[in-house]
């Protein structure tokens, strides 16, 4: 995008009339979003596709925000300004429509999602974190003791219409070193699964302070979860900070790998990750980068 985004010290009324001052924060995790939907009579995985404009209808776009007018008067052509996608491709929930058709968002774009199928090329890194055999997905999260993650299969019956973040080692030039090239380790956690316990005050300054001067600061970003389903984040970059950084607070935990394999009527591929996560059934490691395969 030809511009940049910068927090000012003013809270958004957006926010303000979500009651941000009573939305819960929790850490922005960096990955790639997805989403858990019913596909073919059982829960799937889908990963993000944006569906985009064509060159035409872009610099025809572009065009427009740089004459500096409102963007929400710029007229689209939906059937004919927009690259085509599968058949399968579903919008976001939040896309607005208009006599049928989606209506793209204040960038242009209309977000969306396509399934991921067993051993999808395009998205493999997506597909070595489920298991429809077994109908499990492999997730990161908080255990019940506080300061341990915890790394499971959980069943995609449970995470049905949740969005999830993927994070690895192909994933955004891993900033949290999860695997290695020659064993890459991905995956999912659950959007809001990482609650901040002692967050900043809101405003410009304390939050600032907060990123650079303690642990729980070195985060992407903060994700304030409203009681009215809104959602309002801030990242690093919008505070002129840098990200990635060397350590990062989800690296400062240690993690347990939870993987009962009797509970599940399934033989794992042996060079999957499920198979290769079962072995490490009951370890416990200082961070995720120090997880390895024998």
């Amino acid at each position: 995008q030809p511009f940049k985004v910068l927090a000012t010290e003013t809270i958004n009324q957006k926010a303000l009339d979500a009651d941000i001052y009573n939305a819960i924060p929790t850490e922005k995790v960096d990955g790639t979003c997805c989403y858990v939907t019913t596909y073919k009579g059982q829960p799937y995985l889908w990963a993000r596709l944006d569906r985009k404009p064509n060159k035409q209808a872009e610099k025809r776009f572009k065009r427009f925000l740089y004459s500096l007018e409102d963007c929400k008067e710029f007229v689209w052509n939906v059937e004919e300004d927009f690259k085509s996608v599968p058949d399968c491709w579903i919008p976001a929930k939040e896309i607005q429509f208009s006599n049928g058709n989606p209506l793209p968002d204040e960038n242009g774009h209309m977000p969306g999602w396509v399934p991921v199928e067993k051993n999808s090329k395009q998205y493999c890194w997506h597909s070595s974190v489920i298991n429809y055999d077994a109908e499990i997905a492999l997730v990161l999260k908080h255990r019940a003791d506080p300061g341990l993650l915890e790394i499971s299969p959980v069943p995609l019956s449970d995470l049905l219409e949740q969005t999830l973040e993927l994070i690895g080692t192909n994933i955004n030039a891993n900033p949290y070193g999860l695997g290695s090239k020659k064993q890459p380790v991905h995956l999912l956690v659950p959007h809001g699964a990482f609650e901040i316990k002692n967050p900043p005050a809101l405003k410009q300054n304390d939050i600032l302070s907060w990123f650079e001067g303690c642990s729980e600061g070195k985060v992407e970003g903060i994700v304030w979860h409203c009681n009215n389903g809104c959602l309002i984040k801030l990242h690093r970059h919008h505070l002129g900070l840098r990200w990635p950084i060397a350590e990062t607070y989800l690296n400062s935990q240690p993690v347990v790998i939870s993987f009962n394999r009797t509970k599940y009527d399934c033989d794992f591929e042996p060079k999957s990750l499920f198979y290769h996560f079962s072995k490490l059934d009951g370890q416990r490691f200082d961070g995720l980068k120090d997880i390895q395969f024998d």
